[in-house]
Parts: C-alpha cells; sequence; structure tokens
C-alpha cells in the first residue's frame, strides 16, 4: 500500500524537536522516558560517533556524548536491559566500508562503556535481542555487506557484564540478511522483514565506495519458542519491509512499525520508501496497516511513551509523487496512537 492509497486511516502527526544532527542508519534503544540515538550517516562520507538523547516527558533533547572510537559507525545490533546497552558489531566507518567483530556495553547510568567478547566473526546489521539471559545476534549480511548470513549466536550476560568469554552457536535463522526488527515478547523471539543484499564496495577503491547490488526486500517473519529445535513461519507482513532494525515499538500485545523500504520500483529499479505504519497482533496473530507517515522513511528509530508514538532521523522520499530516498533528515515526530484489535 503506498502512501497516499486511500482506505487507510488518517493520523494526526505533530512535529517536535529536531535532533541535534541528521542521521541515517542509526541505532536507538528506549529507556523509560529517554530515547537513545546512537552514530549513523550524516553523508555518505561523514559519520557520526556520539550519542544524542531525547526526553519523551519534556520532548527535547537533553544530553550528547561520545562513543568508544573502535566502535562502528553505522548498521549496529543493539538492545538494552534497561539499564545497559549492548553494542554488536556494525560498519566502522563512511561510504561502504566492512563490519567490525568488536562489541561494546554502555552503562546508562555512569554513561560508561566495557567491551563484550567479539564476535566469532563480523557482521553487518545484524539482529539482535536479548532473550533468557543471554545476548542474540543473528543473521545480517557477512563482510562484503552483500552475502546473507544464516548463523545465529549468543552470549549469557548479566548487569552489563559477559559471563562466559565465548559465543554459542544456536539454531540458524531460516533466512539471512540485514536490515531487520527483533523483538522478545511473552518469551518468544520475533524477527521481522529484511532483506538479501546490499550496497558493496567498489573493487579497487580506496574509499569504499558504495556500489549498488541486487537486493531481495522480503515480508517473512519469523518466531523462535524456548525449547524449539527450530523457527516457525509467522503471518508475513502485508508488504515487504526492510531498514526497520530500529523503527518498531511493543504497544500492549502489538508490534507497531513505522516506515522502512520495500521492492524497488520494476522499471526505474530505484529503492522504494514506506510511509505506512504497521500493526501486528500477537495475540491474533494478524497485521494490518493503521495509518500513514507525514513522509516515506527508512531507518526510522521509535519510541513509545505515555501513549504516544515517536519516530526521528532516517532518509526521506523526495516528494508525495515520488517515493524514492533523497534528504536525510533528523526531524521528530509524534502522534497519540490508539490501537484497534
Amino acid at each position: 500500500m503506498d502512501l497516499l492509497e486511500p482506505g487507510v486511516p488518517e493520523i494526526q502527526w505533530e512535529e517536535i524537536a529536531e535532533c541535534p544532527v541528521k542521521r541515517l542508519d542509526g541505532a536507538a534503544v528506549q529507556i523509560r522516558n529517554l530515547l537513545y540515538v546512537f552514530a549513523g550517516y550524516a553523508t555518505i562520507d561523514e559519520i557520526h560517533s556520539h550519542v544524542n538523547v531525547l526526553d519523551l516527558m519534556t520532548n527535547t533533547w537533553i544530553d550528547t556524548f561520545d562513543m568508544p572510537k573502535e566502535m562502528a559507525h553505522s548498521h549496529l545490533g543493539m538492545v538494552t536491559d534497561g539499564r545497559f546497552v549492548y553494542v554488536v558489531t556494525g560498519q566502522y566507518g563512511p561510504q561502504c566500508r566492512g563490519p567490525t567483530n568488536l562489541n561494546f556495553v554502555l552503562d546508562t547510568e555512569t554513561k560508561s562503556w566495557d567491551r563484550l567478547p567479539p564476535l566469532p566473526v563480523p557482521r553487518y546489521a545484524p539482529a539482535t535481542q536479548l532473550w533468557r539471559g543471554r545476548l542474540h545476534v543473528m543473521g545480517g549480511s557477512k563482510e562484503d555487506r552483500w552475502e546473507p548470513a544464516l548463523e545465529h549466536w549468543s552470549l549469557a550476560v548479566k548487569d552489563g557484564k559477559a559471563v562466559e568469554t565465548k559465543w554459542r552457536a544456536e539454531i540458524p535463522i531460516p533466512r539471512g540478511g540485514p536490515h531487520r526488527a527483533c523483538i522478545v515478547f511473552g518469551d518468544r523471539l520475533f524477527v521481522i522483514g529484511g532483506q538479501e543484499g546490499d550496497y558493496k564496495p567498489k573493487p579497487g577503491s580506496p574509499i569504499f565506495k558504495c556500489s549498488r547490488q541486487r537486493e531481495v526486500v522480503y515480508s517473512d517473519v519469523y518466531m523462535l519458542e524456548n525449547a524449539a529445535k527450530s523457527w516457525k513461519a509467522m503471518p508475513p507482513m502485508p508488504k515487504p519491509d526492510s531498514h526497520i532494525e530500529f523503527a518498531w515499538v511493543i504497544v500492549n500485545d502489538s508490534i507497531v512499525i513505522v516506515g522502512g523500504t520495500t521492492e524497488k520500483n520494476p522499471v526505474t529499479k530505484k529503492m522504494v520508501l514506506v510511509g505506512d505504519v504497521l500493526q501486528f497482533s500477537l495475540t491474533k496473530m494478524r497485521w494490518k496497516i493503521i495509518g500513514r507517515m507525514p513522509y516515506r522513511v527508512k531507518t526510522t528509530l521509535a519510541a513509545f511513551w505515555d501513549g504516544w508514538l515517536y519516530f526521528t532521523s532516517g532518509q526521506r522520499d523526495k516528494g508525495v509523487d515520488d517515493p524514492a530516498p533523497k534528504k536525510i533528515v533528523g526531524k521528530t515526530w509524534r502522534t497519540k496512537l490508539r490501537l484497534v484489535l
């Protein structure tokens, strides 16, 4: 469904304070009323290496602090336990450099950083979650940014520390690739959407200049239950959707996802951005489109507080009539969310 297609409920959006910087392919976690926004591209040649903090009670950006110099700058895996933020791999540097295997943890109360054991191999934009006392890392792309990875590892963690020295192999995911949402709800682990393939560095380029490659965006949803020996396929999304790793929130018994990218234009082959707000009921296991965004946009960073759905940053469309990506933005929006099951 496109941004202007009839039949989608009207949502009233309110613009609030813009993020101090514009960012694409950043990461975010919410801890109570604070949204921590990490890293990302400023432009294809310039990356961020700091954290901005949005107070959802006052709708103001209240803090900025640096990331470790060795930490990746985009396409991170990230999750929080409510105090500590676990940061997994990602791309180090601008353009289309490859991923690192270094992992970090942030104590949000002291703003201090520590190291975690490195992954067995580097991964680009892996799905990441905390589940049953373990940090889980799944899929993403391999070192070339393009080849989908199926591997799934976990590491026991507690209070911001690794309890083990090595990652443990887990059940591989059925379909690999980056830019997917990863969510835990009711002791079940969900992996949603994503794509196979991504831009590669141009061979021989000293700056790792990005080179367009074939990508396949998909709508697959998979679930892993405790003690299960395999992943279970769940109802797919209403349409293929990627670049949604931090574009989701949980509201009551539903997952809400804002924006992303879908299948390319069949004629121009240009990327098509998504302007829909999606709801997945975890009791009925059913998807529906519940509204539109102010514009189509990918890699949004979402939050939910006191009945309000927020999103900030990303790369927006060229305009109402053109869903291809153009400007990287730092705008922040919110809407009073009313879900109907």
